[in-house]
């Protein structure tokens, strides 16, 4: 997959559900420094949803072990 396809996919890719916030959106605060799942909460509102973030907190955490992994 070309970068093209990975940003058209992860803005189609829901990592919160109950707020329905994309892949996209935690990547880009993740790169723009929001590194523990406290801050992307704050930025993006993932994982404050009526789940509290029981069906996201891991795929951020697995985003920003990623990020830090391939820097």
């Amino acid at each position: 997959m070309d970068d093209k396809e990975n940003i058209i996919m992860d803005k189609l890719t829901k990592i919160c559900t109950c707020k329905s916030i994309s892949k996209y959106k935690i990547k880009q605060a993740i790169e723009k420094g929001y590194d523990n799942i406290e801050t992307i909460r704050k930025k993006t509102g993932a994982g404050s949803g009526y789940c509290n973030g029981k069906n996201c907190t891991e795929p951020i955490q697995n985003l920003i072990d990623d990020f830090w992994e391939n820097k």
